[in-house]
């Protein structure tokens, strides 16, 4: 690949990031890398998802919060209360367990879901509308993409597989965002994020089948 292709493509990718102050970027690079490194653990069953998911979600509320990009910084904030939460919960034991163990989701939590969900909606786009910021299209998907992560994050402190599948429907629409948003690397570990969403939802089926087994 000559010269002449390499630079427009880099540019293309990369060039938004003249603007940033080189600490700024440097914090994203870190973010991402913690937040790959939680996604992972997620993946394992490790409990190292939550301390690595609250630093790297410290790094974005302040980052998206300085971007000016409402509903991610808000993600971002319940991420990290929500991480405190289930840590919590992840160390808690049941009779005959070493620690609260995976779950499928129940009808009370698929009707709590759903509310979280509706209201996340509505209190985003309020927020949005605060700041009167309603009007480009991102803030709808940003709306959207919000309240599937609320939910998903609310589903693993509960430990219950299906927040995988929200990981994933969340992860694929913010691959294009968080691009057209100027956040190549966000939007790459995106990428990434899916892949190992994909193989975290295998992963916990194969052990909730184990756990029925056994």
């Amino acid at each position: 690949m000559t010269a002449a292709v390499i630079n427009p493509l880099t540019d293309f990718l990369f060039g938004q990031y003249a603007a940033y102050a080189p600490q700024d970027i440097v914090l994203e690079v870190v973010g991402v890398l913690l937040g790959l490194a939680s996604v992972w653990y997620a993946k394992q069953n490790k409990i190292a998802v939550y301390p690595t998911g609250m630093i790297s979600t410290a790094i974005f509320v302040y980052l998206l919060w300085k971007w000016m990009l409402l509903g991610d910084m808000l993600i971002n904030a319940y991420y990290f209360i929500m991480s405190a939460y289930g840590w919590y919960f992840w160390l808690q034991k049941k009779a005959g367990e070493e620690v609260n163990p995976i779950a499928s989701i129940t009808k009370n939590e698929t009707t709590l879901s759903s509310l979280l969900f509706l209201f996340t909606l509505l209190g985003v786009y309020q927020l949005y509308r605060a700041f009167d910021m309603w009007e480009s299209w991102t803030a709808y998907v940003d709306t959207f993409t919000t309240a599937i992560f609320f939910v998903g994050m609310w589903l693993m402190a509960r430990r219950k597989i299906e927040h995988w599948i929200f990981w994933i429907v969340g992860d694929l629409i913010s691959i294009p965002l968080y691009f057209y948003k100027g956040l190549t690397v966000t939007s790459f570990q995106y990428i990434i994020f899916t892949i190992i969403a994909l193989q975290g939802y295998r992963a916990w089926k194969q052990e909730l089948s184990r756990q029925a087994l056994a």
